[in-house]
């Protein structure tokens, strides 16, 4: 009688198997599986066994699933512990924008800014640009590294009520030594900037994703970091830009989801 291993790692005698809406039933076993695994085991089977997943079951599993933003926010605060009381400071406008501020901003969630803190500090970020200022909530979370780097943050946004808003918030906060601010057309502005650039963020329109990313990785140093935001919220505008960052030879990328929004993370190595 034929045998199948399966990935579970148990040998079956398929001459005895039959297939029962989300199980296997073999005599005295019934083995439960992820309708994934169980497709494709039932496949090896041949034709005959036609397999439809149940809805509700695969309803039941994604909502079931524990994401990294579930367990950041189980377990660690919204905002760091400030180091000092100018962090206390910077902490204390960034608190007041999540509160006040954040509806329609399109901000990084707090899960998102504790990531790129953690890059431009282990990457002992000079020389940071953010594409998209908003009301400025993802400069506070470079500011904090910046402020341990020695480093500079130039800043984009073309929205003259964002402008204002980003403006008061980096006032409020005291870190207007460590960011400029650029209004006007990013497209346009980007082609002044000098490199090397450490780090770039990306969190604009995203139909501009591919142009950004051709005017400024010349200046992106080796081993510096492109970092496009809402790459798993908005991925469906963002087919361009995933194809021109993977097709380029000299480009290695990571897609993280610190929050439901997500991250692409492309680093140049050469």
């Amino acid at each position: 009688m034929p045998l199948f291993f399966s990935s579970a790692g148990i040998f079956i005698n398929t001459n005895q198997v039959k297939a029962q809406s989300n199980s296997i039933t073999i005599p005295g076993i019934i083995w439960m599986e992820t309708d994934d695994l169980m497709e494709r085991f039932l496949s090896k089977l041949g034709e005959g066994f036609d397999y439809t997943p149940n809805p509700d079951r695969l309803a039941t599993r994604s909502t079931d699933l524990t994401t990294a933003e579930d367990v950041s926010r189980k377990w660690l605060t919204r905002h760091p512990n400030p180091r000092d009381s100018v962090e206390k400071q910077i902490i204390m406008v960034m608190d007041d924008m999540q509160d006040n501020q954040a509806r329609g901003m399109g901000n990084v969630l707090p899960e998102d800014g504790r990531l790129m803190r953690m890059l431009a500090e282990s990457l002992e970020a000079k020389h940071v640009v953010e594409l998209g200022t908003a009301n400025g909530y993802s400069a506070m979370w470079f500011c904090l590294a910046l402020r341990a780097t020695g480093g500079k943050l130039i800043t984009h946004e073309i929205d003259p009520e964002r402008i204002a808003m980003a403006r008061e918030n980096f006032q409020r906060a005291g870190v207007e030594d460590l960011v400029t601010l650029i209004e006007g057309d990013a497209h346009e502005n980007i082609m002044k900037l000098k490199g090397p650039i450490d780090i770039v963020l990306l969190d604009a329109e995203k139909e501009g994703f591919c142009d950004y990313l051709e005017k400024l990785l010349p200046l992106v140093r080796k081993g510096g970091l492109i970092i496009a935001h809402d790459s798993s919220g908005e991925a469906h505008m963002m087919d361009d830009y995933f194809k021109t960052i993977t097709e380029n030879g000299d480009l290695e990328t990571v897609f993280v989801d610190a929050s439901r929004w997500g991250m692409c993370i492309t680093r140049k190595m050469r």
